[in-house]
């Protein structure tokens, strides 16, 4: 026993290594990630005992996996949202939003479930929480108030943000055939708080239930149309437009049941932001252009369409590091998500500067991240091959046992309160959920989804987020007032994630 918990220490060290940089000292995703980089290769030589050799392939094969596909549908989708903001296409999508209606209640859930859901899937990396909160603000709401209910609302789309990234790179690192399963599972999972949210965000906006008496129907359409969506998605097509697709039916059905709220004076917003725009159909389309080419394309070549989806998979590459990996040169998503910014900045009459500039700023502005997910993929690859990761889940399973589902949820809330990235949590964690669930003989796509879960609430309380969604309302210093707002909501969704998870697992096996 006495050995297990050494190994079991030992084996978290580049984890807490990663948490102290971090939490204690301050620093940078990016300095913590290349910590415990380093220190997860230096365990496995001095204490693992793997050769170097196996080191360096282990790193490296994680290093190639971040950079192909995940890096490169990281700066498409965050270059093509600069790029529609800077064309001004993105004043024109806020507008048109702002116009639907004066109602506080309808207009926090419009910018901050339905828009912010959209841009978890389509960017992800913060932009979800920060364009809907400085929107909030922008048209009257609290500062503060504006970053709680971004924050709350962009928790469960995480794990199927940047079109799919956190699912896909589980899914990658595990082997697994296809992402439907898992994403699928995911959306079962989530199910309860996508329907739940709409509510809840109306009593945040007014402090009161009484204010739901006229918008169950609004609520109720927003998330059983956001979910509903989601789970046709995952089931036919695969975990890239889970939330692009379903925030957009639940944006328009949204939109359409606003017109069936009553006007109360008690809930009007004062002010310009219900005054109606006018905007020509050419006018909307034009500014959405970029991500209906994104729609087109990755729905076209999905496996929707099979002739198109299997032409395309030729174009690929084999090459064995530690085990076999395969990149995908044409049918990824960063490829059809760059496409799409080309032809959208055509569309929109983006100089060639303009297109130049903006994408230059990109690589700046994501540098940062692109190091985090190539440190954070070596670290995870050198501790899964070395056989740390096979120490975490021998402690986790001889001390839980059976009931090891109920904190399967807290693992996917603690890698992501710690890094701010569902994605990272998901290396981190999925192969010790995977061989858990191996282990424990349960379904193991089931519990793997059970990480994705638990990065629901860890996105919504990381003090990244935090920080984020501070600095789109102006910077303000209020990091531990926000924390301490968010809290109850984070601690009340852990405890039903650990329901869920207990519940669902008796039930999935």
């Amino acid at each position: 026993m006495s050995e297990l918990i050494l190994n079991f220490i030992l084996a978290l060290c580049p984890i807490i290594l990663l948490i102290i940089i971090m939490m204690g000292f301050k620093q940078p995703a990016w300095k913590a990630a290349i910590g415990a980089a380093i220190l997860a290769a230096f365990e496995a030589f001095f204490f693992w005992h793997q050769p170097i050799e196996v080191i360096g392939m282990s790193a490296l094969e994680g290093a190639t996996m971040a950079l192909w596909p995940i890096v490169v549908v990281i700066i498409a989708a965050v270059f093509t949202y600069n790029l529609v903001c800077s064309t001004g296409g993105m004043d024109v999508i806020k507008s048109m939003l702002k116009s639907v209606s004066a109602d506080k209640r309808v207009l926090v859930i419009l910018v901050a479930w339905c828009f912010g859901g959209f841009m978890e899937g389509m960017a992800g990396f913060g932009t979800a929480i920060a364009i809907p909160a400085g929107m909030l603000m922008a048209m009257g709401f609290d500062p503060l108030f504006s970053c709680l209910v971004c924050l709350v609302s962009n928790g469960f789309p995480t794990p199927w943000g940047s079109i799919g990234i956190p699912t896909i790179t589980v899914v990658n690192l595990l082997g697994m055939s296809n992402s439907i399963d898992l994403s699928t599972f995911q959306v079962m999972q989530t199910g309860i708080f996508f329907v739940i949210i709409p509510f809840l965000l109306v009593v945040m906006t007014t402090k009161s239930f009484k204010a739901l008496k006229d918008m169950v129907w609004l609520c109720l359409g927003s998330g059983l149309g956001f979910v509903i969506p989601m789970f046709i998605v995952s089931k036919f097509v695969g975990a890239e437009l889970v939330v692009v697709i379903g925030s957009v039916c639940s944006l328009a059905i949204t939109i359409l049941l606003a017109k069936t709220v009553k006007p109360n004076p008690e809930y009007l917003m004062e002010g310009p932001s219900g005054q109606t725009a006018k905007f020509t159909l050419k006018e909307a389309l034009v500014a959405c252009a970029p991500f209906i080419f994104i729609f087109i394309f990755l729905l076209s070549t999905s496996k929707l369409v099979l002739p198109i989806h299997t032409f395309l998979a030729q174009f690929a590459s084999t090459v064995t590091f530690m085990s076999s990996t395969t990149f995908t040169w044409i049918n990824t998503p960063g490829v059809w998500i760059f496409l799409s910014a080309i032809l959208g900045a055509i569309v929109q009459k983006a100089s060639f500067k303009q297109f130049k500039d903006v994408f230059i700023a990109t690589l700046k502005q994501m540098q940062g991240s692109i190091i985090v997910m190539v440190a954070v993929l070596a670290a995870a690859k050198i501790m899964i091959y070395s056989g740390m990761i096979d120490a975490i889940t021998a402690f986790a399973i001889t001390v839980m046992q059976g009931a090891y589902p109920i904190i399967a949820p807290w693992l996917g809330m603690l890698g992501t309160f710690v890094t701010g990235s569902g994605t990272s949590s998901g290396v981190l964690f999925g192969q010790v959920q995977a061989n858990a669930a191996t282990a424990l003989e349960l379904n193991q796509s089931w519990i793997v989804g059970l990480n994705g879960l638990g990065v629901g609430v860890g996105k919504m309380l990381s003090p990244q987020s935090i920080a984020i969604a501070l600095s789109a309302v102006g910077g303000l210093k209020e990091d531990s007032k926000l924390l301490k707002m968010v809290l109850p909501y984070g601690v009340v969704f852990l405890i039903f994630t650990s329901i869920i998870a207990f519940v669902g697992t008796s039930l999935v096996g």
